[in-house]
């Protein structure tokens, strides 16, 4: 029990710390002047698809980009592809695969990400039409992350991440990590959930010093409805960002026979993200193996619908 006060009290304590230049300390939205954007892309189409209110539920082997707390629920083996077509014919793919080594208690995952965009033309002021040379730019992510219970309704994890970030001939390299933790109550499932993403030091990119966008979640989710065939659960999370104002998300997932999933959420206090809907199917493919495939779409107003698509194995 001191361990888990120990944490908490961490959890509580390290946003005031970490965190007093927020955009909400000097009045406004501090949008366009932190670096790592990337980090803040939802991946998983599951939890997309419910609004991002996922810091409570975290359940998969994509717990690793929202609660690593979360982790420990992958009982065995468990293989995760995510892939979105993001605005500006930008795109994000990731892998994640989590795995329980019988010698080692706890669960371990290795994660990439990875954020890019086809060649493009270069262009100057005396070539407006083009050099005839291409040029890249990108960023990604490698990670690795540990989670394990404490005690039977308290776990704790975290995900150290590799960063690279390019564009053309400049890049930059850097290190991240998230550390999250869930405590279950033991009615109608209720979980709470807490992270703090992103945290990490300055960086330079072209002669420019960065900070990335560390973020602080708390989240919760609970089943409102549960019987042999039927659940319908529901999500509810709130985010205080370092680098925009607060903003919330609430989401559900309706699941029937554990096989058939729709979800749907919304996004509070966002620029642009507002409905979000989803759904899923998933088919045993033997006595301990799953696959299962999801879909989300999110409205970004101006910017278009946004689709998801995952793919997971269990095993």
């Amino acid at each position: 029990m001191k361990r888990i006060a120990i944490l908490l009290t961490i959890m509580l304590v390290l946003p005031l710390l970490v965190m007093p230049t927020s955009a909400h300390a000097a009045g406004f939205a501090k949008v366009g002047t932190f670096g790592g954007q990337f980090l803040k892309i939802g991946v998983s189409a599951r939890a997309t698809g419910m609004g991002s209110a996922f810091t409570g539920v975290a359940d998969d082997a994509t717990a690793v980009f929202w609660n690593p707390g979360g982790l420990v629920n992958v009982l065995g083996n468990e293989v995760s592809l995510n892939h979105v077509v993001w605005a500006a014919d930008t795109k994000l793919s990731s892998a994640v695969m989590a795995f329980n080594p019988r010698t080692i208690p706890g669960t371990f995952a290795i994660s990439i990400r990875s954020y890019w965009m086809d060649p493009q033309l270069e262009r100057t002021a005396y070539n407006p039409e083009g050099t005839g040379r291409h040029f890249d730019a990108g960023s990604m992510s490698m990670g690795l992350s540990y989670a394990r219970f404490f005690t039977d309704k308290f776990s704790a994890g975290v995900t150290l991440n590799y960063l690279h970030m390019g564009l053309a001939e400049t890049s930059v390299n850097t290190g991240a990590f998230d550390f999250g933790i869930m405590y279950r109550i033991g009615i109608k499932d209720l979980k709470l959930g807490m992270t703090i993403q992103n945290l990490g030091g300055k960086f330079q990119f072209d002669e420019r010093e960065s900070k990335l966008p560390m973020t602080f979640k708390v989240g919760t989710s609970f089943n409102a409805f549960k019987n042999e065939t039927q659940k319908l659960a529901v999500a509810l999370e709130f985010a205080h960002p370092s680098d925009n104002i607060e903003h919330a998300n609430a989401g559900l997932e309706y699941g029937l026979n554990n096989m058939f999933f729709a979800r749907g959420g919304y996004h509070i206090n966002y620029d642009t993200d507002g409905l979000a809907f989803g759904f899923g199917a998933a088919i045993p493919t033997g006595e301990t193996t799953r696959l299962q495939a999801d879909y989300s779409g999110v409205d970004m107003g101006a910017l278009g619908f946004v689709h998801r698509m995952s793919m997971s194995v269990m095993f």
